[in-house]
């Protein structure tokens, strides 16, 4: 499912737009999310299995229902999964060739040094990016996202983290921002598609994919976000804001959540 793509108009380190004050935003008192499809990845992994190995083009019209809002995301995973046959070694040999924002380590390790744990939230499947993290030396990191089962050369997908009140996604990630562990903390999202909307609606800071769907919608409605190129971008203004050897340096937020 490729997210829309939209002209960039703001640059990262702009100033908090008017009428948005600045404030304390401590890392340490942070919980960092990070969606993975073309977040961590440069590219939607999933779409390109589906590309990839569907033995016929049924899987264009659920995606073509999807964008225009016919479906959501579990309809649209469910009916395109049908039309994929693969081994399983296939499937293996496909992942790894698939590699991560070459600053996404070193983001982790500076997350590491102020005590904070990200969280990656998918409307992917939790094998397949942990198979993509683990080839690429990452480890340690909680997954929550939609579940596969191989049968033969089929995936059976299942969707745990479907929500209560709303079909939109196959993962409702604003389910997951809400709940009981991770409360108590300031949230900060990076992502950069439909399935991000909800959960960037509902934290203090937001780093949005410039020229993707998230963006695009943000700048529509009123709402604010960082736009980034790649990870470096985020990097350099955690550090910016971090320094270690200044603890009075600040992270600029705004004061509300960003509105959808």
């Amino acid at each position: 499912m490729t997210p829309y793509r939209i002209a960039a108009t703001q640059p990262l380190h702009d100033e908090p737009s008017e009428g948005l004050a600045a404030q304390s935003l401590k890392l340490e008192n942070c919980h960092v999310f990070f969606d993975f499809d073309n977040t961590i990845t440069a590219f939607d992994v999933l779409d390109g299995i589906i590309e990839q190995f569907s033995v016929n083009r049924d899987w264009v019209a659920y995606e073509e229902a999807w964008k225009k809002g016919k479906i959501g995301s579990r309809q649209c995973l469910d009916g395109q999964l049908r039309s994929i046959r693969v081994e399983r070694a296939q499937l293996h040999a496909y992942l790894r060739t698939v590699g991560i924002d070459p600053a996404f380590g070193r983001l982790l390790a500076l997350l590491r040094r102020h005590g904070v744990e990200p969280v990656i939230v998918s409307d992917s499947f939790s094998q397949i990016i942990r198979y993509i993290l683990e080839h690429n030396g990452i480890s340690g990191i909680t997954v929550h996202a939609n579940t596969l089962r191989m049968h033969g050369d089929c995936l059976q997908p299942s969707f745990p983290h479907a929500g209560s009140q709303c079909l939109r996604c196959g993962h409702c990630k604003t389910e997951t921002l809400a709940r009981a562990e991770f409360a108590g903390k300031r949230a900060v999202y990076i992502g950069d598609g439909l399935s991000d909307l909800c959960p960037a609606r509902r934290s203090d800071l937001v780093f949005a994919k410039r020229g993707c769907s998230l963006q695009r919608h943000l700048m529509e409605t009123g709402g604010h976000c960082q736009p980034f190129d790649d990870l470096s971008d985020i990097y350099n203004y955690f550090k910016e804001y971090t320094d270690d050897t200044d603890p009075h340096r600040r992270l600029h937020e705004s004061t509300r959540p960003a509105t959808i």
